[in-house]
């Protein structure tokens, strides 16, 4: 079975960093594109960051400088290392692997492929 269980997350105020960390089994964890994607209320879902299988990685322009996302592929982990936190960066996070991880998705469609569950960063002025 695949799963993608999700930790970290949480409240901070503006200036803050958080981590989020996604521990996937039940596929090869370092052949598969892997991403994080994010949702605010009545926003689509965006692709943030992601690892892709020739190890190219991408930043949305909003998190460039301020978010780096690594992995262990020795834990089948995935981290989201977020700094310089700011209210705009509120939403649902979402880890997902999604063969070329798109820019826009249904945040948690296995249409696109399987994902975490899911944690909230809420990111107060």
């Amino acid at each position: 079975e695949v799963r993608l269980v999700q930790s970290g997350g949480g409240s901070v105020q503006a200036g803050g960093s958080l981590t989020l960390s996604c521990t996937a089994s039940g596929f090869t964890f370092d052949d598969s594109d892997m991403g994080w994607y994010r949702q605010a209320p009545g926003n689509e879902c965006n692709l943030v960051s992601s690892i892709v299988t020739d190890d190219r990685i991408y930043y949305a322009d909003s998190v460039k400088g301020r978010f780096t996302v690594s992995q262990d592929n020795a834990k089948n982990t995935m981290y989201l290392q977020m700094n310089s936190l700011k209210p705009e960066d509120t939403a649902e996070y979402y880890c997902a692997a999604i063969p070329t991880t798109p820019l826009a998705v249904v945040c948690g469609s296995k249409y696109y492929g399987a994902w975490g569950q899911g944690t909230q960063v809420t990111v107060s002025s």
